[in-house]
């Protein structure tokens, strides 16, 4: 029932999480500083995102209660929002990176990351407002959640992309606060039963 929206929200866009390890020389030590200051602030947020994404995907057999996934799916939008919230808070903070264009591209990411946490929080009250008792009505809630939050991933991430290019994401990627962090909760595995009606066997291709 809940596996097109895991699967969309696995592929959000989060600032940072597409960073590897770059190769390249050292930078400026004004750019690492500035690095620092986002990533010490980034790592406890980027865990709730993985913390939200996996209590989702723990609810995605098909047997799920609608009761069950309304709640788990309502906490974790609130979760991520918050996240993206203060990740906001904490790139606007700490000042335009001390690049060409830093002005411009910090701005946008800031607006960016304020307007994907009122997204979240758009579909928290949509998530809410779904009608548990009947199921395949609740299924089709589902699958339009799971739309819009393909459109949220694949739509919003651009202001990010450019802030996180060049040197600065070079210093990014040396900050252990902007790696990907592990759920600590991780999905339990989950069987496939016939009832599945309710959950799309395609899965959006992308990201978060």
């Amino acid at each position: 029932m809940n596996k097109k929206l895991a699967a969309a929200l696995s592929g959000g866009a989060v600032l940072v999480l597409t960073l590897s390890g770059c190769g390249g020389d050292d930078k400026s030590e004004k750019v690492n500083a500035w690095a620092k200051k986002v990533c010490d602030q980034v790592q406890p947020q980027l865990q709730k995102i993985a913390n939200a994404n996996a209590a989702i995907q723990q609810q995605t057999a098909d047997n799920s209660k609608p009761a069950d996934v309304q709640k788990t799916d309502s906490a974790a939008f609130q979760q991520i929002s918050q996240a993206y919230k203060a990740l906001g808070k904490a790139v606007e903070s700490a000042g335009p990176p001390p690049v060409d264009n830093g002005e411009a591209t910090h701005k946008d990411a800031v607006k960016e990351l304020n307007t994907s946490s009122a997204a979240y929080a758009d579909l928290q009250k949509k998530v809410d407002a779904l009608d548990t008792k009947d199921q395949a009505k609740f299924a089709d809630g589902l699958k339009s959640i799971a739309d819009e939050l393909n459109k949220i991933s694949s739509n919003g991430d651009q202001a990010l992309k450019r802030l996180q290019s060049g040197e600065v994401a070079t210093a990014m990627a040396k900050q252990k606060g902007c790696q990907k962090p592990t759920a600590s909760a991780p999905p339990k595995s989950t069987t496939t039963g016939s009832g599945a009606q309710a959950s799309p066997s395609t899965s959006p291709s992308e990201e978060s």
